[in-house]
């Protein structure tokens, strides 16, 4: 028995922030930011009090319409997150509140960029272990919130937005989520981290006047890494599974830079016109990237595609998984 995804909803916030409002922000500029990373806007969710699960919600609700699924027949919600609203209760557990389901076992993944993949290893487990038959898997991720917009280095990268899949059991075709691999390296912690606001460094007001409770990141070093492990990942689940590039319909990278998911596809011979990218639109939202583009490309998918996706993130920790789309 496989567990296949069966729906997908999505959701980005109304205000756009782009290259034009960011360069009066901070010293940067549009042509600098496309040439660098390939963004040209980004979604910002604006308000007092609202956090990851507001949008994790709204992707949720979205989803139960789509695929006429009624609240209580959820058996469990995973939220993959960065930002959750608060450290504890859980994102899941908030969006699944806020879309009246009551009946599921509700917990958080933190994984970084990799978390919705991760966590859509972690659903497709329990489905096939026959405990659960109806899962929610929702990316939220309010990266604005941990974004010093004083840093023209971060600050044109990262956007907001959040995006969910069904997940089903599929006893005869063989369809949906197929294996994946991931690795980890704890040298990256130092050079992908929020310094401050966990229990090593608890928030001060020293340390909010230093800034040291936003996203920090080396970014050289964490390019390369990036290019070598994404793409050489990519190909190492393509071997496992005995596919050509001729045999990929579609592969979706982690959207965090244009040149990292060029890269990517070029390891593989992957051509770009399989190649699903969405960054200039939506900037990097950290575990959701994937997510949105499922939403996005939802039809354009047809039953049968083998799709590659393919993450790396902060710790740090990197993977690829082979799905072959279900509907």
């Amino acid at each position: 028995m496989n567990a296949k995804i069966t729906g997908v909803g999505g959701y980005v916030p109304d205000y756009i922030l782009n290259n034009e409002e960011l360069s009066r922000m901070v010293d940067t500029n549009d042509e600098w930011i496309m040439s660098h990373v390939g963004i040209k806007e980004r979604h910002i969710l604006k308000g007092e009090g609202q956090g990851s699960s507001v949008m994790g919600a709204k992707a949720i609700e979205q989803l139960l319409q789509k695929t006429n699924t009624k609240p209580e027949e959820i058996n469990l919600v995973i939220c993959s997150t960065t930002t959750p609203d608060y450290l504890f209760p859980s994102c899941a557990s908030m969006c699944a509140e806020k879309n009246g389901i009551k009946n599921a076992y509700c917990f958080d993944i933190s994984a970084a960029c990799c978390g919705f993949m991760v966590a859509l290893e972690t659903a497709s487990n329990f489905v096939k272990s026959g405990q659960y038959k109806k899962v929610i898997v929702v990316a939220a991720e309010k990266m604005s919130s941990i974004t010093n917009y004083e840093d023209r280095t971060t600050c044109p990268l990262f956007g907001d937005g959040a995006a969910a899949v069904l997940i089903e059991p599929d006893n005869e075709e063989g369809l949906g989520w197929q294996n994946a691999i991931f690795h980890n390296d704890g040298v990256g912690q130092p050079m992908l981290f929020m310094p401050a606001g966990g229990s090593a460094y608890p928030s001060t007001i020293e340390t909010v006047n230093n800034k040291q409770n936003f996203l920090f990141q080396k970014g050289p070093n964490v390019y390369k890494f990036a290019v070598t492990n994404m793409a050489q990942i990519a190909v190492d689940i393509m071997e496992k599974n005995n596919l050509t590039a001729d045999d990929v319909q579609w592969f979706i990278p982690h959207q965090a830079n244009l040149r990292i998911i060029d890269a990517a596809a070029s390891r593989t011979g992957i051509p770009m016109e399989k190649v699903v990218i969405n960054i200039e639109k939506y900037g990097n939202t950290s575990s959701a990237t994937i997510a949105l583009c499922l939403w996005e490309w939802e039809k354009k998918l047809k039953k049968g595609d083998n799709i590659i996706l393919a993450s790396f993130g902060a710790g740090f920790i990197w993977g690829a998984a082979y799905l072959k789309w279900a509907y």
